[in-house]
């Protein structure tokens, strides 16, 4: 080991996400870990730990993996406080209000668009969340998207072109795609690592996403996929069928579209914290699972549909209101949201992984849907280094 090293002590219980350890979460108790630089360089018992050049003991605490959150739309101007109020109040959600979130967006400056992802992210990290993917989708012009993006990439490299949202007002679907798949696209890709389609009933249809992720992915770009989110549709069989890493919402879901999700491997990325921000029915994970179907969960950050940056709080809806036990949630948050990313240096603390930690002020993992709403994040290491 060239560079300095740490020994994490006095870890009552470890979550590892290493399937030789046994069980959905790898879990070790009494144990240790030594982080080299910005990786982990070994896990085991405490008894067994080697040496290091420094010593952290966390007197019994829980550590797991940086919270992975695969899904978020971080780069926007303003709030939608009274949509969400009405709402409450009887008023349903469709897509539409996202065209209000739009206008602020493209009236803010960089400057402000910087901030306020800043304030998210430090937000989110508060919380646990190590690894974000951050949209655009509120520019919906050629100019607000590549500043969106650009704006998206100071803080993550987990950027994805979400032009393809709602069709703004002043145009129609036909020519806008057209715009998205065109000067938009050639805007956006040097600031993307994804593309992503809403495929929903008031967005997009299967033939226009179809087009838009095509285009992406000739572009370099790798598709994801907003769908099934306000009613049945086909936008989670076209994921599948065009062999897509991550197909997200999966709120409405026929037993074929979950069988095309098992074959084609591609992940159902869960989004608990939208159906209680709009009382829609949750996704019926437990039925993914038991199929076969590999998940994940994420935030959805957003300022219309979903304004959390808990991953903690999306835990605990999860094991509450779909059915997951503590471990396939937290799993899902971890692992999941790695593999949702096409990751597999985050979501586990296995060695060569980055040493992206989360320490609970609780002995277990199951005390985040056990004592929901409580801050049990007692600290966090983003690439070996604690966060103050």
């Amino acid at each position: 080991m060239n560079s300095a090293t740490t020994l994490v002590a006095g870890i009552g219980e470890l979550v590892t996400n290493d399937p030789a350890h046994g069980g959905p979460l790898g879990i070790l108790r009494d144990a240790a870990l030594v982080i080299d630089g910005d990786r982990v360089a070994w896990t085991g018992p405490a008894s067994a730990a080697p040496d290091a050049d420094q010593r952290v003991d966390l007197a019994g605490r829980a550590v797991l993996p940086g919270f992975v959150d695969s899904h978020s739309h971080l780069v926007f101007a303003g709030d939608r406080a009274e949509e969400f109020a009405a709402r409450m109040t009887g008023q349903p959600y469709s897509a539409g209000g996202i065209r209000t979130t739009v206008a602020a967006t493209r009236a803010a400056t960089d400057e402000e668009l910087t901030a306020n992802v800043a304030r998210l992210v430090t937000e989110m990290r508060r919380q646990g969340t190590t690894t974000v993917e951050i949209k655009s989708g509120y520019g919906l012009s050629v100019i607000d998207e590549a500043r969106s993006l650009a704006v998206a990439r100071q803080f993550t490299d987990e950027t994805t072109f979400l032009g393809a949202h709602v069709v703004p007002e002043g145009t129609d679907a036909t020519s806008y795609v057209d715009l998205v798949t065109g000067p938009m696209l050639d805007a956006a890709a040097p600031h993307a690592s994804w593309i992503d389609a809403f495929c929903e009933t008031g967005a997009f249809d299967a033939d226009q996403a179809r087009t838009v992720l095509e285009a992406g992915q000739a572009a370099g770009l790798r598709g994801r996929l907003h769908a099934n989110q306000l009613g049945p549709g086909p936008g989670v069989q076209l994921a599948a069928e065009l062999g897509l890493t991550a197909v997200d919402h999966c709120t409405y879901l026929t037993g074929a579209d979950v069988d095309a999700l098992r074959d084609s491997g591609t992940i159902a990325t869960l989004l608990p914290g939208v159906e209680f921000s709009t009382r829609h029915p949750y996704p019926d994970a437990r039925q993914l699972i038991d199929a076969g179907v590999a998940v994940a969960i994420a935030s959805d950050c957003n300022p219309g549909s979903c304004y959390t940056s808990s991953m903690p709080l999306c835990i605990a809806l999860a094991v509450r209101e779909m059915r997951m036990s503590p471990a396939e949630a937290v799993r899902a948050a971890t692992a999941g949201g790695a593999a949702a990313l096409d990751r597999d240096d985050v979501g586990s603390l296995t060695p060569g992984a980055r040493a992206d930690l989360v320490v609970l002020d609780a002995p277990s993992h199951v005390h985040l849907a056990y004592r929901p709403g409580v801050p049990l994040v007692a600290g966090v290491w983003l690439g070996g280094q604690p966060l103050s």
